[in-house]
């Protein structure tokens, strides 16, 4: 069995190098005619039933209205009953033929269930199920006096994903719908201070990409969202901390964000509805994130080491033990021209 394996080692690699090099032309070709297609086949959600978890968060609510301006009817489910309500009116106003608000915790089972059961009874069916539910943390994992806030984090960042999921399956094979999925850049990304949050974002990558694989054609597609820094709860400060309660602390978010530029909600939006309409398999937004995603793959210890530097080690002759990604915002001007979309939020929501 060694020898096998050795055997395969030498003579795998190269010849799936030779034969990638052979197809690639033919792929790229394929591939441009397929985004052809697709830009000009692009799916009409007018009338369509969407779920949307997760719907009172910034993102959320920017998905809803973009699917509201198209025509679709919303289902929009969080733990936020008042937003909810208030949003599935604004809804209405946007051009939704209909919206209901329906009040949920993802994390548990039984609610996912009973949502699903609740929109089949009152629609019949299920076109999109879009899962955008999550909670972020704003700490290093060492710091943790136990392991109760990253329970929390796995059971809604990842199982908050699945269980909504496993009961729209059947009705969503019935209509050949779609599943969106928000998994973030921190699924690919290892961002410090989110250890659980992108062990759970990667978990939810993996098990869609696979159950992709598993499902085939049996539905419309699965595409995988990736968003870096954009409008949040979390760009405003928002986070559970490491005794897993939610805290509100914009210089953490300072330190946690640092010095790259927070982007508007509603362009993710629109970023998302258009890959989904074209049955795209993935999503990133901001694209130039993609460079990390290179370097994630090609110089994995030089990513590492710009990390650590940035986010994690104390700014050089800084008293308070403050990460460069911190002391970088305190030049002046920096952090209104990064920060814009975030800081008109936390005066919007004042």
């Amino acid at each position: 069995m060694d020898l096998l394996q050795r055997f395969l080692n030498l003579v795998i690699p190269p010849t799936a190098l030779c034969v990638l090099l052979v197809l690639w032309p033919a792929l790229t070709v394929r591939s441009i005619g397929q985004r052809l297609f697709k830009v000009v086949f692009k799916e009409n959600v007018r009338g369509k039933i969407v779920a949307i978890t997760g719907a009172s968060s910034k993102l959320g609510q920017a998905l809803a209205y973009q699917y509201a301006k198209r025509g679709a009817v919303l289902i929009v489910i969080s733990l936020d009953q008042e937003k909810l309500r208030e949003l599935a009116e604004n809804c209405k106003k946007w051009g939704a033929l209909d919206a209901r608000a329906i009040r949920a915790d993802v994390s548990k089972e039984e609610d996912c269930n009973r949502f699903i059961d609740e929109i089949i009874n009152q629609y019949g069916s299920l076109d999109h199920l879009v899962n955008n539910a999550g909670i972020p943390e704003g700490f290093l994992f060492q710091e943790s006096p136990d392991l109760a806030a990253s329970r929390h984090i796995m059971e809604t960042n990842f199982w908050g994903y699945v269980y909504p999921t496993i009961h729209a399956l059947p009705h969503l094979k019935r209509s050949r719908g779609k599943i969106v999925v928000n998994a973030s850049v921190v699924s690919w990304l290892p961002f410090p201070r989110l250890s659980m949050g992108g062990a759970a974002k990667a978990a939810v990558a993996n098990f869609f990409d696979t159950l992709r694989v598993e499902l085939g054609t049996s539905i419309g597609g699965i595409t995988i969202v990736t968003p870096g820094w954009i409008e949040s709860e979390m760009t405003m400060g928002k986070f559970i901390n490491r005794k897993g309660n939610i805290a509100v602390r914009e210089d953490m978010r300072d330190q946690q964000v640092g010095p790259l530029p927070i982007a508007y909600a509603e362009d993710c939006a629109k970023a998302i509805i258009h890959g989904v309409a074209r049955g795209d398999r993935y999503v990133r937004f901001p694209y130039w994130y993609t460079t990390f995603l290179l370097y994630r793959v090609f110089a994995p210890e030089v990513l590492d080491t710009l990390l650590r530097v940035i986010y994690v080690l104390p700014a050089p002759g800084r008293k308070d033990r403050a990460p460069l990604s911190k002391v970088l915002l305190e030049l002046p001007g920096l952090k209104t021209l990064l920060y814009g979309p975030s800081i008109r939020s936390v005066h919007e929501s004042s």
